[in-house]
């Protein structure tokens, strides 16, 4: 008498789902997918060739231009040196 009745729970309906096809399927007669990455592939060596390269040239002008400045100070110093005498 003093329990609440509870409401009986109702079963949801089975429905079965089936997955939409978001793609059409490729083509067999379409292009070949592999040359784009041949060519993908070279484009990423020809960047790392060029980046090398370029960090040679930039190393290469940082060593040229610390061996003309040391030229520089020894020339300044033989100069000074022999206005002294």
């Amino acid at each position: 008498m003093l329990r609440p009745k509870l409401p009986d729970i109702p079963t949801p309906p089975t429905t079965t789902v089936t997955p939409r096809q978001t793609q059409a399927p490729a083509s067999s007669a379409s292009r070949p997918v592999v040359p784009y990455v041949g060519v993908g592939v070279g484009a990423v060596a020809a960047v790392v060739v060029v980046g090398i390269v370029l960090t040679a040239l930039l190393a290469a002008v940082a060593v040229s231009a610390v061996s003309v400045a040391v030229a520089a100070v020894v020339l300044r110093s033989l100069l000074s040196s022999a206005h002294r005498r």
